[in-house]
């Protein structure tokens, strides 16, 4: 019993007032050409840790597949499980049971130095690190640290880090254009705010007061999403800034698609749904999902469900994760439009 309720209380992520607040990335360095640059593009030099479940570490796993750095920068997924001691990478003997190398639903071993633990390389990278143990990680191979740790900026390294060396086909994909780039940036600070950190401000809160509040904040600012794509749809526009797919659509992207088979249930997010509710939303997330490569390839729904529903046991104590919504993802039809 008392191994059980220290779990519980490790696991509680909302602070004393009953609110959740998201801790700041420790590690902050660039991949860059110059002669300043510590850290500069080679491929098979970086390294990508990452898990399926988390949707900033999905971020970047979408970035390296548009910008086809998939042979240039190889990853280790952790075990979708979140224990008390953090994320943890399958056993060597655990990955022999796997059905074959597309059954990565479990995970991975670490494929560069074998740890047990996530921790181990924040503790490689610093054996004075005091910070939370998060995904995603770029790991530099040579230099034997952590590159960065902060989604939203290995989301940039990705986009031109790696051009100098990327085919020119892949080299010219720019998700953070230049002339959209005041408009993702404004774009960006209210999402992230309201609804990619607002469904866990909603889920993790402990206080009736609390939740209430971020709950509609949440369907609030979704709304708000689908009034703009609507507006966008009407004039022939697919994405959040017009026919140009931007890291704005990557960020949203990662938390609509976990918002019907996790949030609505698990986070107490439950005043609509999108497939019932938002119809426009509903469209746009389909349209990535099934049409734009990098989207459907690094979702998986099993990761997804059973981390959120098995980890957070504060939350879920019985850690039963529910058979629904079937399916995870509606269908888009071949001629459907909006």
């Amino acid at each position: 019993m008392a191994d059980a309720k220290l779990k519980i209380e490790i696991l509680k992520f909302a602070s004393r007032d009953g609110a959740y607040h998201r801790l700041p990335s420790v590690f902050r360095n660039f991949i860059g050409n110059t002669p300043s640059d510590k850290f500069k593009p080679q491929a098979g030099r970086y390294h990508l840790y990452v898990s399926f479940a988390c949707p900033w570490a999905h971020r970047t796993l979408i970035a390296r597949k548009l910008k086809g750095l998939s042979d240039i920068i190889d990853v280790s997924v952790v075990h979708w499980l979140m224990d008390e001691r953090g994320w943890r990478f399958l056993t060597a003997e655990e990955q022999k049971k796997l059905e074959g190398p597309g059954d990565l639903k479990y995970g991975t071993v670490d494929h560069v130095y074998g740890v047990e633990r996530i921790k181990d390389l924040y503790f490689k990278a610093n054996p004075d690190y005091e910070g939370r143990f998060t995904v995603p990680v770029l790991w530099d191979k040579h230099e034997q640290t952590i590159v960065n740790n902060e989604s939203s900026e290995i989301l940039r390294i990705f986009n031109t880090g790696f051009n100098s060396i990327l085919p020119s086909e892949y080299g010219a994909v720019d998700i953070y254009p230049e002339d959209l780039q005041k408009d993702i940036d404004e774009i960006n600070s209210w999402i992230y705010d309201n609804i990619n950190n607002g469904v866990y401000k909603s889920g993790f809160a402990t206080s009736q007061e609390v939740y209430d509040k971020e709950v509609v904040n949440v369907f609030e600012n979704l709304d708000r999403v689908e009034a703009i794509l609507k507006q966008n749809h009407e004039v022939g526009k697919q994405f959040l800034l017009g026919n140009q797919l931007t890291e704005a659509d990557i960020r949203l992207y990662t938390t609509i698609v976990r918002f019907d088979c996790v949030y609505h249930q698990h986070f107490k997010c439950n005043i609509r749904m999108v497939r019932h509710d938002y119809p426009h939303l509903h469209y746009w997330l389909r349209l990535l999902y099934w049409k734009i490569p990098g989207f459907k390839e690094t979702t998986d729904f099993d990761h997804i469900k059973f981390h959120y529903t098995k980890s957070h046991i504060a939350i879920n104590p019985n850690r039963i994760t529910p058979v629904g919504p079937i399916p995870n993802i509606m269908p888009l039809g071949a001629d459907e439009k909006l």
